[in-house]
């Protein structure tokens, strides 16, 4: 039966490749509900919206590597159930039967009440929708970005840099408040206006307007009206596991993500989970409990989780004590955060904008730290989130490192 992993995702790929790595060489199959090869998706929000860009999607694996690799790839076929007394992935009416299973079906974005079938309104998740929402920038689409999260920006970017008029609509009266913190959240809010993207804070979307079926406008909590071509949703995610609804699978009681140990084991003797649909202890962080939605992450996760489902009897499991990393690009600007931005004080040092350097304490350590056109900093941060009691040696090298750019 073999080594099953449910998603054909960068943690479904890496968990495949780790196996073979490892010297599984039984039967490995790969599920996805996407009919594509594996791809990555941070260009979808970044290089595939630039002017021009193609729209050939590259995967991470051409069909010959995974050939070459010995991996079955059942692509097109979501997961619609899990019997874990039978070891069994349910795709419909057909079954795919496991010996270790291995979830990394991801997270699916939350959709705009009244805004199916649509045309004009899209998230940003798949290579489809990163296609449409290029093409209608190419043809001068009026941009509306609901939710001012990373990739909400990242569109915001691709409209202003085409010289087209964008604006995002946040319930939030800072952006990205709750995720990084109050003042780095308005130095995000200085780069949109710096850019001239019109940013409407504290207010929500109360409907669409349309004509023919095609978006032509928001309407926003305070009777505003804005016009749009282009209606882009970026409300937030939640973990792909209706499928697992029903199963002994143990899944947050918020999110509904999978519970997972250090090692990523769920509840259910065999399964395994990666990515953006697991929740872990992380050790790095006082056991905090963690879902990360980043590259590196899912890389990381995928290959370890593919790991610990194949040790053998008496074979200790590899614990997961990751640092999350992940960068985003606006304007021009990189933004690139590692840690935790759970912390007792945040300080921002340097310019209020790019150039910026904010740092996150917990107790006598540093635990995260954010940084806006830094690239060379970051690393160097990071390997001081690894060390105890660095908080006093992050702010005399962020403060020298700022001093020396002013």
């Amino acid at each position: 039966m073999g080594l099953v992993i449910v998603g054909a995702s960068l943690a479904g790929l890496r968990a495949a490749e780790s196996a073979r790595r490892s010297g599984w060489d039984g039967e490995i199959t790969l599920i996805g509900a996407e009919e594509h090869l594996p791809y990555d998706r941070p260009p979808l929000s970044k290089a595939q919206l630039d002017s021009g860009a193609a729209d050939a999607l590259v995967p991470l694996k051409s069909r010959a590597e995974l050939d070459e690799l010995a991996i079955t790839t059942l692509l097109g076929n979501p997961a619609t159930g899990l019997d874990t007394s039978g070891r069994r992935v349910l795709l419909g009416e057909a079954q795919v039967p496991y010996d270790a299973l291995v979830i990394a079906t991801g997270a699916t974005p939350f959709r705009l009440p009244g805004a199916d079938g649509l045309t004009g309104v899209t998230g940003l998740r798949t290579h489809a929708e990163a296609v449409a929402v290029r093409r209608a920038l190419d043809a001068g689409a009026r941009t509306v970005v609901i939710g001012a999260g990373f990739i909400g920006s990242e569109i915001a970017s691709a409209a202003r840099k085409r010289g087209l008029p964008a604006t995002i609509v946040e319930r939030l009266e800072v952006p990205l408040s709750r995720s990084l913190g109050p003042e780095p959240g308005e130095i995000c809010a200085n780069l949109h206006r710096a850019a001239g993207t019109d940013l409407r804070l504290g207010v929500g979307v109360s409907g669409l307007e349309s004509a023919g079926g095609r978006v032509t406008g928001v309407v926003l909590d305070d009777g505003t009206t804005l016009p749009a071509d282009l209606v882009v949703v970026g409300i937030g995610v939640r973990p792909a596991t209706g499928w697992l609804e029903g199963s002994p699978v143990a899944l947050h009681d918020g999110d509904r993500g999978v519970l997972c140990t250090a090692s990523l084991a769920t509840s259910v003797p065999g399964v395994w989970a990666a990515g953006d649909v697991a929740h872990f202890p992380n050790s790095r962080f006082d056991g905090d409990l963690m879902r990360l939605e980043h590259w590196t992450n899912a890389a990381e996760q995928g290959a370890l989780a593919a790991r610990n489902a194949l040790a053998g009897p008496g074979e200790e499991t590899a614990i997961l004590d990751t640092i999350p990393y992940f960068w985003s690009d606006w304007y021009d600007h990189r933004l690139q955060f590692v840690g935790t931005p759970r912390a007792d004080e945040v300080v921002t040092l340097g310019p209020r904008g790019p150039g910026a350097i904010v740092l996150y304490r917990r107790g006598s350590q540093l635990a995260g730290v954010l940084t806006i056109d830094r690239p060379r900093d970051i690393m160097k941060f990071r390997r001081l989130v690894m060390e105890p009691g660095s908080w006093e040696e992050a702010l005399f090298q962020a403060t020298e490192r700022t001093a020396a750019t002013v």
